[in-house]
């Protein structure tokens, strides 16, 4: 059996019809299959390439790291020098209330635990999400996901979850001094790039501080640089009381966080003991690479340039096809006038070498989500041909 043969056989599906290309290789934002063709990768791997496939930073920080250490325990018994550089190097960009990191494997799994956390730390256990919210398929992120036709299939789903409308102000009173945790994303991205205003976002906040509820802000997709800000909640200078990333952190390899206070994070220690663990949290090929990662996307002028090139993607993909383009930085959603054509768009877009994709939550739109290093060159040529398949649609 060939790989083709194996990968269709063997390999558990997601859909009935996946994409099926046979990459080979892949460089910055491109991606070169068996037979040698080309493709501009618009979706980083879903937001997960954000310094492009293969970064020579990110590569030479896991060989140097592969030569002393692989996994060597648990996490949380041996103290291991890169675990510990990504720490300090991540609590040092966030605010002094998040200080505390806890080094996990995905997104779903970071949020999770942020959840336990949040229970933990209130003594309480009613989560408020927001519809339209994609957290994770783990049977506890998908309580909290707001997309009912990805969840009935699978209930019954851990309770006390209640949805409010996002960006609306008028629901919020619904966090009470019962809520243990209010999760959301800064920017909804599954939801097509849903942009809340800045009195939603602060009356949220107000509204967690007054009831107690912990405010987690799940960055899974739009942090690391992926809204033109090092973290999306920047735009609005409201500060969550647990964070979580995925995603773009780990250059490629597998690594998630959820960070909070010294204080809060002490509650997983003890009542009981080992609250929550992992095997391979904090793995430090991965940890190695996410330092490189965040040495990368702070070098001074990147996130100004993830702006301008956003702007630009943003200017060269206008056409009468387009009904709207919702975007934050480089993270866009394209909006046409029917599924069917978004179908049609993505399929000819491959066919001439150019990878956007769905979303899962908002079937009339595609996703573009490149790497923050795509050049002005590369953004110009794949505009191009997204105009020629925006003419055939």
């Amino acid at each position: 059996m060939d790989n083709k043969e194996i990968f269709y056989r063997h390999l558990a599906p997601t859909s009935p019809h996946p994409v099926g290309l046979e990459v080979a290789h892949a460089a910055g934002s491109i991606i070169t299959t068996t037979d040698g063709r080309q493709y501009y990768d618009l979706i980083a791997g879903i937001g997960v390439a954000n310094v492009g496939h293969r970064h020579p930073q990110v590569v030479a920080a896991i060989k140097e790291q592969l030569e002393r250490h692989a996994h060597v325990m648990v996490y949380g018994e041996y103290i291991q020098q890169p675990v510990s550089a990504l720490a300090a190097r991540l609590t040092a960009l966030l605010p002094a209330t998040l200080d505390c990191v806890y080094l996990v494997n995905s997104g779903t799994e970071a949020n999770e635990a942020a959840i336990k956390l949040a229970k933990r730390v209130t003594g309480r256990f009613k989560v408020v999400a927001f519809k339209g919210g994609y957290h994770g398929n783990t049977q506890g992120s998908l309580s909290v996901s707001g997309n009912e036709s990805k969840k009935q299939a699978f209930r019954p789903l851990i309770p006390g979850t209640v949805f409010l409308p996002f960006n609306e102000l008028a629901s919020l009173d619904v966090i009470d001094s019962n809520t243990a945790a209010v999760i959301m994303e800064p920017i909804q991205g599954d939801a097509g790039v849903v942009i809340p205003n800045q009195a939603f976002m602060e009356a949220v906040r107000q509204r967690c501080t007054d009831s107690g509820a912990l405010l987690i802000f799940d960055e899974v997709q739009t942090g690391i640089g992926r809204s033109g800000r090092l973290f999306a909640f920047e735009h609005y200078g409201v500060a969550p009381d647990i964070l979580t990333l995925a995603k773009g952190l780990g250059g490629g390899l597998p690594i998630g966080a959820f960070v909070s206070s010294y204080q809060n994070m002490q509650q997983l220690a003890h009542d009981p003991m080992l609250g929550h663990i992992t095997t391979f949290g904090g793995n430090p090929l991965c940890s190695a690479a996410a330092t490189a990662v965040l040495d990368i996307v702070t070098t001074p002028g990147f996130l100004d340039e993830v702006e301008k090139k956003g702007a630009l993607l943003e200017k060269l993909l206008q056409h009468c096809q387009v009904k709207a383009i919702r975007r934050k930085g480089l993270m866009l959603a394209i909006e046409l006038e029917s599924e069917e054509k978004v179908d049609k768009a993505i399929r000819l877009a491959l066919e001439r070498g150019v990878i956007i994709y769905w979303f899962l939550s908002t079937r009339h739109c595609f996703r573009i989500s490149p790497p923050l290093t795509i050049t002005q060159q590369e953004i110009e040529a794949a505009a191009d041909i997204l105009q020629e398949v925006f003419d055939l649609l």
